[in-house]
């Protein structure tokens, strides 16, 4: 296998990127802020008792909250002071409509009932790198649809992927659950050759392939698949391609 095309560097980072501010969007959309409901409680320097107290906060006033660690919270008054708070003292809080604060465990029910999936995922294409963007939503709790572009990159051809593709996710409930997937699709193929004078050519394709999904914590899965296509050319055979990849994705 040849090194990725530099050509091709470009669009991960773009991927990546993409991937990183839509998590840092998701996560802000998911900081609360509270008001405290006793007379005060306590803000440490760091998430523990054994963290000097340098500040509290008093009754009525806010608090956004950062991050959790164990039972301990990093909060941010609205002077701008940032500290940690017990979660026994986090108890004595309530919400913007007036409820007692409580946070969310760590955030499995999410990904179980997640809508939509945004991806990136490296691998192989019949001995050539292949890079591809992955878009998806969730019909049912089994059943979910595709869109995937993979950009391939060869020594003899470059080629662009198309496909739709409908996936059986077959243990929606567990972290790690294995599918699989049916999908069709074009592929346009650019060969490279200059000794013989060669054409661009569009064929169909078919596919089926396997893979597991596997939560990571908070937004974030990973993905692991191995496709088999079925290329539908105008000549007298067609031509089959086998895929593997892993990658990465965010959910909503």
């Amino acid at each position: 296998m040849k090194p990725i095309s530099t050509s091709l560097l470009p669009l991960l980072l773009f991927l990546l990127i993409s991937l990183l501010l839509l998590s840092l969007q998701a996560r802000a959309a998911n900081t609360p802020t509270v008001t405290v409901d006793a007379a005060y409680i306590e803000m440490h320097t760091g998430p523990g008792r054994g963290y000097p107290v340098f500040h509290v906060i008093e009754r009525h006033e806010l608090a956004e909250v950062l991050k959790r660690r164990t039972d301990w919270f990093e909060v941010r008054t609205a002077k701008g002071k940032t500290g940690w708070v017990s979660r026994r003292q986090m108890e004595q809080t309530i919400n913007a409509r007036g409820e007692p604060f409580v946070l969310a465990e760590p955030a499995f029910n999410n990904y179980a009932s997640r809508r939509w999936e945004l991806g990136v995922a490296g691998g192989d294409y019949e001995g050539a790198n292949s890079l591809s963007l992955i878009g998806g939503v969730r019909m049912t709790a089994n059943l979910s649809a595709e869109i995937n572009y993979t950009q391939v990159s060869g020594s003899f051809s470059d080629s662009q992927l198309l496909t739709i593709n409908i996936v059986n996710q077959f243990f929606p409930a567990w972290r790690a659950t294995p599918y699989f997937s049916l999908g069709a699709g074009v592929i346009r193929t650019q060969p490279s050759a200059t000794i013989v004078a060669t054409e661009d050519r569009t064929d169909n394709t078919l596919s089926a392939a396997i893979g597991a999904r596997i939560y990571i914590t908070r937004r974030f899965l990973a993905r692991l698949e191995y496709r088999s296509h079925v290329v539908l050319t105008s000549r007298d055979e067609n031509e089959e391609a086998k895929q593997w990849q892993i990658g990465f994705s965010v959910f909503f």
